[in-house]
C-alpha cells in the first residue's frame, strides 16, 4: 500500500481556501474511487482505495497544518511504510496558480505542514506534490493562505486537480519517475 496525504485545515471555514488544495486532492481522489466512508483514524480522516488496482490511503489530518506531521507519523508507523511509498500533497506560494510540481524529496520551503511531517518523520525524503496557488502581496502570508481563490484563479486551479489526481494515479501505478516526467510542470525561464 502507498500512502496519499493532503494537507489542509479542517472544518467548514477553511474548506475552499488556498491552503486545503491537499484536502481538494483526495476528495477530487474520493469522488472518482469507491471505497469505504472516511473513517477518523491517524488523527485524521482516513479512506483506503484502489487506483487503477494500486491499493491507496488516503488521510487528510485533523490537525490543522501546522501539526500534520502528527497524522502522518502515526499511519506511516502503523502500516510499517518506507518513505518512498509516502505522497504529501500540498500548496505552494513559489509557483504559479495551477502549475504542479512534484518532487522526490526536498525541504519544507517555509510551509509548516511540511516541516511538521520532516520533523515527525526526522527526514525530508518523503516525495511531495505542490500545487501553486501564486505569491502573497499581502504584509501576512497566513491571510493569503487562508483566503479563498479569485474567480480568476479558479479556472487554473480547478484544471490542476484534474491534473493532480492523475499525478496520483501515475505516481502509484508506475512509481515517481514516470510521474514526474509526465506531469510537472516546466521549468520557468
Amino acid at each position: 500500500m502507498k500512502l496519499v496525504v493532503g494537507l489542509g485545515n479542517p472544518g467548514p471555514r477553511y474548506a475552499q481556501t488556498r491552503h486545503n488544495v491537499g484536502f481538494m486532492v483526495v476528495d477530487q481522489i474520493l469522488r472518482l474511487c469507491s471505497g469505504p466512508k472516511q473513517q477518523e483514524k491517524f488523527a485524521g480522516l482516513f479512506n483506503r482505495v484502489f487506483i487503477d488496482e494500486q491499493p491507496l490511503g488516503l488521510l487528510k489530518p485533523t490537525t490543522f497544518m501546522n501539526l500534520s506531521g502528527v497524522a502522518v507519523e502515526q499511519a506511516i508507523s502503523f502500516y510499517k511504510l518506507p518513505l518512498e511509498s509516502l505522497l504529501v500533497i500540498t500548496d505552494d506560494m513559489a509557483l504559479a496558480p495551477g502549475k504542479l510540481r512534484l518532487r522526490r524529496a526536498g525541504s519544507d520551503g517555509g510551509h509548516n505542514g511540511l516541516a511538521s511531517i520532516s520533523q515527525y518523520l526526522a527526514s525530508e525524503n518523503f516525495p511531495r506534490l505542490r500545487i501553486g496557488i501564486g505569491p502573497s502581496d499581502l504584509p501576512d502570508p497566513a491571510d493569503y493562505v487562508l483566503a479563498e481563490f479569485s474567480d480568476q484563479q479558479w479556472p487554473s486551479i480547478a484544471a490542476a486537480l484534474n491534473k493532480a489526481v492523475q499525478t496520483v494515479s501515475c505516481w502509484a501505478r508506475d512509481g515517481i519517475d514516470v510521474a514526474m516526467n509526465n506531469f510537472n510542470a516546466p521549468e520557468e525561464l
